[in-house]
C-alpha cells in the first residue's frame, strides 16, 4: 500500500468517524462544508483523493485538524512525528510547499506547519471559521501577509499573528525564499 492509499484509507475511516461522532447525516455535514454529498461519499469509500481544499473544508465544517482527518494511528499521550512522517499537502513545480507538522485537538484543532514560499509564488486562503486565529513566524526571507485586503510586510525573525476568519494570503515578492512556520487554532463547532 502506498503513503496516498494509506492516507485515502485513513481520511475514509476518520471522516465517517468524527461524522457519526457529531451527529451529521452526509447532507448536513455537505452542507455545513460546502462539499457535494457526492464526494463525502465517494471520501467515506476511498474511492477519492480530495483537494488540500475540500479536507480543509470538512476539517472545519467537523471541528476537527487536517491531522486528525489524515491520522492513522490512536494518538497516545505524547505523539513523535519523524520528519518523513510529516505530510506536504501542496507543492508547485517551482518548490513552494506546505507541509502539515503535526496537529492536535486542544479542546479544537491546532495545527502546526512549515511553508516554504519561492520568489514570486503565494498561496490564497478562504475565510476560516470565526474565531480561527493563525500565528506566523517567518525564519527566512520577507513574507507578504494579505488579510482582509491589506497587506503587512512580515520580515525574517519576526512572528505575526490574527483572525483567519476573513480572506487571506500569504506571497513572496522578494528574491529569495520565505521558510516560515505557522500554527493555526480553529474553535470547536458549535
Amino acid at each position: 500500500m502506498t503513503d496516498l492509499d494509506h492516507l485515502t484509507q485513513s481520511l475514509a475511516r476518520n471522516l465517517k468517524r468524527w461524522r457519526q461522532e457529531r451527529g451529521f447525516t452526509l447532507d448536513a455535514l455537505a452542507a455545513r462544508a460546502g462539499v457535494s454529498r457526492g464526494m463525502l461519499i465517494q471520501i467515506e469509500q476511498a474511492r477519492t483523493n480530495p483537494s488540500v481544499a475540500t479536507v480543509v473544508k470538512i476539517g472545519d465544517a467537523l471541528g476537527v485538524s487536517v491531522t486528525t482527518l489524515l491520522d492513522f494511528d490512536q494518538e497516545p499521550r505524547v505523539r513523535l512525528v519523524p520528519e518523513e512522517q510529516a505530510v506536504r499537502l501542496w507543492s508547485t513545480e517551482a518548490g513552494s510547499h506546505g507541509t502539515l507538522l503535526a496537529g492536535a485537538e486542544a479542546p479544537g484543532p491546532v495545527e502546526l506547519w512549515h511553508w516554504r514560499l519561492e520568489p514570486g509564488e503565494g498561496s490564497e486562503s478562504e475565510p476560516h471559521p470565526s474565531g480561527t486565529a493563525e500565528l506566523v513566524h517567518v525564519r527566512e526571507g520577507e513574507l507578504t501577509l494579505t488579510v482582509d485586503g491589506a497587506d503587512y510586510r512580515v520580515p525574517a525573525g519576526t512572528s505575526a499573528t490574527f483572525e483567519s476568519g476573513v480572506a487571506h494570503a500569504y506571497r513572496n515578492h522578494g528574491s529569495e525564499p520565505v521558510a516560515m512556520t505557522m500554527v493555526v487554532a480553529v474553535p470547536v463547532p458549535r
